[in-house]
């Protein structure tokens, strides 16, 4: 996804916008506190994002003025902001867009559509709010200044990580990358600024008169902003769609893939009517069964208790090497967890990942990976590729990788290095297999 940056006058004050796409509709994305018009779409659930938008829309994305590439300045209102995405819109030749607002991003949104119904097309809200100081969500100027104070003393760290998205907390290459971005979106005054100024935003009052077509998306258990926030909005709003999502994790960037795209589903179809994603009911994918090696021993000897505090601890390592691989988790099997990727070279790293991750835990695991269409049977997989895959790993000794010659063949030329196995007899699974472990 390419796109030059590109800068919009709005008064003296010079907005930094890219432009991607080239659908029918137009879509204003209005980030919430980080931006950065480069950097930020180089996390790849973003990329994927723009790339699904772009297949029908041309999407237009920018830096908040005093923040990432846009010009720095001090003191600004909510009515300055509006007329930068005005002007953002007429740089591009813009009639009329669907306004989609994250977050910090949400209060701009509203005021815009109420404002300027005859240039938005539609509103889409994730995870907004419309007032921090007021009910429903009343935030008191006490915890509102205690929340600064560990804002600015992590900025730059990666502290909206462990604000915004508890499951990536312990993801120390995420809350690397999330640093980088917030150094690069603004200095830790410009944030503390732009925080107190939201603070006194108040946009309760203007809700009644939008009268554009309205989504608001928010997840059920939002650790930043209540769920509440959205179901408020959308009562407020005439005519609003409401959609709520599981999880806890405000930031849109840790949505796992099955949400991602239920949720641009449900944006795709507002927008444009339609649903063009289809459903496939098989795919390709590279399977890693992982599990625990002498479970029952190290269980009878550690006790129930503790045995259940090492398979948690088993667990969360798993589900973090994951994330950090971009592997999705089908299913667990007792002491075992099986998961999906969609490149067998980062399977392969992810399964030695979580191999020495759990070594300071002492804790012994094989693997075996195995890439085949399988059947997709809702959230479960099946087919006789996962049956492959789970003989692999029977085959596997403490600590090995092992894989058959499907995937050491895919990732040829990977520097990815293999140790034959041989030739062996899966149960259940007809004719000979070679296998390899990773070197």
């Amino acid at each position: 996804m390419q796109s030059t940056v590109k800068y919009a006058k709005s008064g003296d004050v010079h907005i930094a916008y890219r432009v991607f796409g080239e659908g029918p509709h137009d879509i204003v994305l209005i980030p919430g506190t980080t931006s950065h018009v480069e950097l930020f779409w180089e996390l790849p659930p973003n990329q994927y994002l723009l790339k699904r938008l772009a297949a029908f829309a041309r999407v237009i994305v920018f830096d908040k003025r005093g923040q990432g590439l846009s010009d720095r300045v001090g003191e600004q209102t909510l009515e300055e902001r509006i007329g930068d995405v005005l002007a953002v819109m007429d740089a591009v030749g813009s009639e009329r867009a669907t306004i989609y607002g994250w977050s910090e991003g949400g209060a701009m949104s509203l005021l815009f559509a109420a404002t300027y119904p005859q240039r938005t097309a539609g509103l889409v809200l994730f995870g907004s709010y419309a007032s921090m100081r007021a009910e429903p969500w009343r935030v008191e100027p006490n915890a509102f200044n205690a929340f600064l104070d560990i804002l600015v003393r992590g900025w730059g760290q990666g502290v909206l990580v462990a604000l915004n998205a508890p499951s990536r907390a312990k993801d120390e290459a995420f809350v690397q990358w999330w640093g980088r971005l917030e150094r690069a979106s603004a200095s830790p005054g410009a944030i503390l600024a732009l925080f107190r100024a939201n603070y006194e935003i108040d946009v309760r009052d203007i809700l009644p008169s939008i009268r554009v077509p309205t989504l608001i998306i928010h997840r059920e258990g939002d650790a930043m902003v209540p769920v509440e926030l959205g179901r408020h909005l959308a009562r407020q709003i005439p005519g609003a769609k409401y959609v709520e999502l599981p999880g806890q994790d405000h930031l849109i960037q840790t949505l796992d893939q099955d949400l991602l795209d239920r949720m641009l589903d449900d944006i795709e179809e507002f927008i444009t009517g339609t649903r063009r994603r289809q459903e496939p009911d098989r795919t390709l994918a590279t399977l890693m069964f992982v599990d625990v090696v002498g479970s029952t021993e190290r269980a009878s000897a550690l006790g129930d208790r503790r045995w259940r505090e090492v398979l948690e601890e088993f667990f969360t390592v798993v589900r973090r090497e994951l994330g950090v691989f971009r592997g999705r988790e089908v299913k667990t099997t007792g002491d075992g967890v099986l998961a999906t990727f969609d490149g067998p070279a980062r399977a392969i790293r992810g399964a030695c990942s979580i191999r020495e991750r759990l070594r300071p835990l002492q804790l012994r695991v094989r693997a075996g990976l195995h890439t085949g269409e399988c059947e997709l049977l809702g959230d479960d997989v099946g087919g006789i590729a996962v049956h492959i895959a789970a003989r692999v790993a029977a085959a596997a000794g403490a600590d090995e990788v092992l894989v058959s010659s499907t995937v050491k063949d895919l990732v040829a030329g990977s520097q990815i290095a293999f140790v034959d196995r041989g030739a062996h007899e899966l149960k259940g699974v007809p004719g000979h297999w070679q296998l390899h472990a990773v070197a």
